[in-house]
């Protein structure tokens, strides 16, 4: 009969899905010094792969994974096991995938660049906070268009063409505006 040490912990696992490998590797390091078991994948297919064999108790999951949504990762996980914590990190943060992100199952959706403590503190994050201070500055127009504009693509499921359709918007300014930066 094998009988742990009282010393040996058991560490918490963690998914860490991103197609930077670069990022990857940091976040791998630096979660590991903070004692995770962590497994890295690049695309949704060797995640899925990981995850069927071993659900991860925390997941930080990339939005936007090559041709790939990683919103549908979360919806995967969260049926898989709905009690593993899963943070939505991007660099493509707009309202309408936030709202996505946690309808989905994500426990917090954070922006790039994040640290690694913005990430343990939102792990720990078991609620909302009612005291989150409200800007003084109303969201430009350029933000708003932004975000009205993903918002549309994603209810057409990241179909260009019928998506520039809906808007009343010729296909390459389309293309243009979605090739831009959030203001």
């Amino acid at each position: 009969m094998n009988v742990l040490n009282s010393t040996e912990i058991e560490q918490p696992s963690l998914l860490i899905v991103d197609d930077d490998s670069v990022f990857c590797e940091v976040l791998t390091k630096a979660m590991v010094k903070r004692g995770f078991e962590v497994i890295c994948a690049h695309t949704i297919a060797s995640a899925m792969g990981k995850v069927e064999s071993l659900v991860p108790e925390y997941a930080i999951i990339d939005l936007k994974l090559a041709d790939e949504s990683g919103l549908t990762l979360v919806e995967k996980i969260r049926k898989l096991d709905p009690g593993t914590r899963i943070i939505m990190l991007t660099g493509y943060a707009s309202i309408a995938t936030a709202i996505e992100a946690i309808k989905l199952g994500a426990t917090h959706y954070l922006a790039k660049p994040v640290d690694v403590n913005e990430i343990l503190a939102a792990f720990e994050r078991t609620s909302g906070e009612a005291n989150v201070p409200i800007s003084p500055n109303p969201l430009s127009v350029d933000r708003l268009e932004w975000e009205y504009i993903h918002r549309i693509l994603a209810e057409n499921n990241n179909n260009i063409s019928v998506t520039a359709r809906v808007l009343n918007m010729h296909r390459r300014t389309l293309q243009r505006k979605l090739a831009k930066k959030p203001v």
